[in-house]
């Protein structure tokens, strides 16, 4: 079976500066991503999609390949993560020989190589089109979450029995940057990717931090100083 790692980076980013290469362990939280996925007993190949000089010159420092400069328009913060999907598997696939991309995402440093394993072992033992990753939700729709409608607050959910602990609420779940696995055809004719063969694994919170702000990357920094992770 051939599955090989996909690692987006862009060199801008609103939230953060240069985001991509902030340090972390000893590293860049982009060489941190190379690296885990290097870990990972399903992945021997890395490929960066990337439209940054830079970005790219750390990648291959990192031993990562970098065979195509992703174009500015899908370096955008409005670009579907979908779009630039699809346009490094028009570079990487051309054989249609890929059986599975896993995608690490830069901006979950925590996560262990493990999750990347059980993600890859899920899609492949349940022949899966596409696997998440998710962690319990802290706030819930059934319960307390809450809209602003007409100028009055009202519950999300639009069923009809109310909630009054969160223990009895439907159990919800985030959705978390972690780690995707799909089936590259899956991703090339599929806009919804909700709408084949999906399956999740589930991350403890503390493994699911997103890096969008630098209250984020403190965080990030503090538990992985911690030495648990």
């Amino acid at each position: 079976m051939k599955i090989i790692a996909l690692i987006c980076a862009k060199g801008n980013s609103k939230g953060i500066k240069n985001k991509n290469l902030l340090k972390f362990k000893n590293t860049t939280l982009l060489g941190n991503s190379i690296k885990q996925a290097f870990l990972s007993k399903y992945i021997n190949r890395v490929i960066v999609s990337t439209d940054s000089q830079k970005i790219a010159k750390e990648s291959l420092k990192n031993k990562a390949e970098v065979p195509f400069l992703r174009p500015s328009k899908l370096a955008n913060d409005s670009t579907p993560e979908i779009q630039v999907w699809r346009h490094a598997i028009r570079f990487i696939n051309k054989n249609n020989d890929l059986d599975y991309i896993v995608s690490v995402p830069t901006t979950s440093p925590l996560r262990a190589v493990s999750d990347i394993n059980k993600c890859v072992s899920k899609a492949i033992r349940e022949n899966l089109d596409i696997v998440f990753t998710a962690s319990k939700s802290s706030k819930n729709p059934y319960f307390n979450m809450v809209q602003i409608k007409n100028k009055k607050l009202e519950r999300i959910s639009s069923n009809s029995k109310i909630f009054f602990r969160r223990q009895d609420a439907p159990i919800c779940y985030d959705l978390t940057t972690v780690c995707y696995v799909f089936k590259p055809k899956f991703v090339l004719k599929n806009k919804n990717l909700f709408s084949g063969r999906t399956g999740f694994v589930e991350i403890p919170k503390h493994r699911a931090i997103d890096i969008d702000d630098k209250i984020d990357y403190k965080i990030a920094k503090f538990l992985s100083l911690k030495g648990q992770f």
